[in-house]
């Protein structure tokens, strides 16, 4: 099913205007990693799955998402996986984990939907890179952030940073500031020439 959509979501986004994926030559070929991506609304969602293939990536998503079980199959089906986000604890992290250690593609809006949420994803991405012993790649999204925008025919632009590889050192709560602040930097570097 994902493929399926996947597919079918590049072809229409590629259809209504230019779709643009800048610097693909950065995401890993040798091992799973965690994408943190800015974060607008539904569609950077869909662009930055079309912008990997034909690789799949297993996105995280807030658990109210899946309180509806058909929903919650649909999104399933589609690799996301429900984080509790306004409780986090350990068990939130061992599936992401999981998949990054298995070779997967873990996708993180670090921005979430609030402001308040940026510093807590961000150093979420990075214990979960740290924790699978994989790198982190920063994105950015540049386009239209709802269905009426999706109209306007503005571009569409993804533009991925170099990954960030955090070692083999312990994760001290120093070190775990450290990179969050250079994924923030990264972003916000992106996103002033995502244009």
């Amino acid at each position: 099913m994902y493929n399926v959509a996947a597919h079918t979501c590049r072809f229409l986004l590629k259809r209504r205007g230019k779709l643009c994926v800048r610097n693909r030559e950065y995401l890993p070929t040798d091992t799973g990693f965690v994408i943190a991506c800015s974060h607008k609304g539904w569609v950077d969602v869909v662009a930055l799955g079309t912008a990997v293939l034909p690789h799949q990536i297993h996105f995280m998503a807030k658990k109210e998402l899946f309180n509806h079980i058909l929903t919650s199959n649909v999104l399933k089906k589609l690799n996301a996986f429900p984080v509790d986000r306004s409780n986090p604890g350990p068990s939130s992290i061992k599936t992401p984990i999981k998949l990054a250690k298995e070779g997967h593609i873990v996708g993180i809006f670090p921005s979430g939907t609030r402001t308040e949420e940026d510093v807590p994803l961000k150093k979420g991405a990075v214990t979960i890179a740290s924790m699978a012993k994989v790198p982190i790649v920063p994105a950015v999204y540049k386009g239209p952030a709802n269905v009426k925008e999706l109209f306007s025919k503005n571009p569409i632009v993804i533009s991925f940073g170099n990954p960030i590889y955090l070692g083999e050192d312990k994760l001290t709560k120093n070190r775990l500031a450290e990179v969050s602040n250079h994924l923030t930097a990264s972003i916000h570097a992106l996103e002033k020439t995502a244009k």
